[in-house]
């Protein structure tokens, strides 16, 4: 293991190297071997993407295309469901809980680079930080999942939007960033009218 891939997994900052690019490259041509195969090819292609990926609970889905940077850092539970176009920039652990649905062009971003520091930033230092789907969660399409971010367990996230911060469990969240949304009394002029 190079220093910058421990690096890398321990979240820290680090630097890219040619370790870190090989395994880069040997992903992306897994995932265009997996990217040629027919719709008629479906069981071919899951059983590619599981070598591929880190883990692959049962009864997982994923539609085509699929973008990850290294594979090997993916945990996918039971019944997982990603849909097309999904990037999953595995840099740090990304685990998808049991019973997760991901809308089209979902975009789990574990990767990070100075914001305060140019000279750093420019030099090509970066840190990673995992990202944590909990069970049952629903995240819409387009939705961006930042950095060291946690979903709780059966929370939504509403379309297109970027979570920036951890989402509780059970919290319908939406908007850039993305916030709680108010929960509205529910009310039925039906059932007013006869008290």
């Amino acid at each position: 293991m190079s220093d910058s891939l421990r690096r890398m997994l321990a979240g820290e900052w680090y630097l890219d190297d040619d370790h870190l690019r090989a395994r880069r490259h040997r992903c992306r041509l897994a995932l265009e071997a997996i990217d040629a195969l027919g719709a008629a090819e479906d069981e071919h292609r899951s059983r590619l993407l599981a070598d591929l990926l880190g883990q692959v609970g049962r009864d997982v889905r994923i539609e085509p295309t699929f973008r990850c940077s290294y594979g090997a850092h993916i945990r996918l539970g039971d019944r997982v469901f990603v849909n097309h176009d999904a990037i999953f920039m595995d840099d740090a652990p990304i685990t998808v809980g049991d019973d997760v649905r991901l809308g089209p062009r979902v975009q789990l971003l574990t990767a990070q680079h100075p914001v305060d520091d140019p000279g750093r930033r420019r030099a090509g230092w970066e840190r990673a930080l995992p990202i944590t789907l909990g069970a049952n969660a629903w995240l819409g399409g387009g939705v961006i999942v930042l950095p060291g971010v946690t979903v709780g367990a059966d929370a939504v996230v509403g379309a297109g939007s970027v979570v920036t911060r951890d989402v509780a469990p059970g919290a319908v969240v939406v908007g850039n960033p993305a916030r709680q949304r108010q929960r509205q009394r529910k009310t039925d002029s039906r059932s007013r009218s006869r008290l």
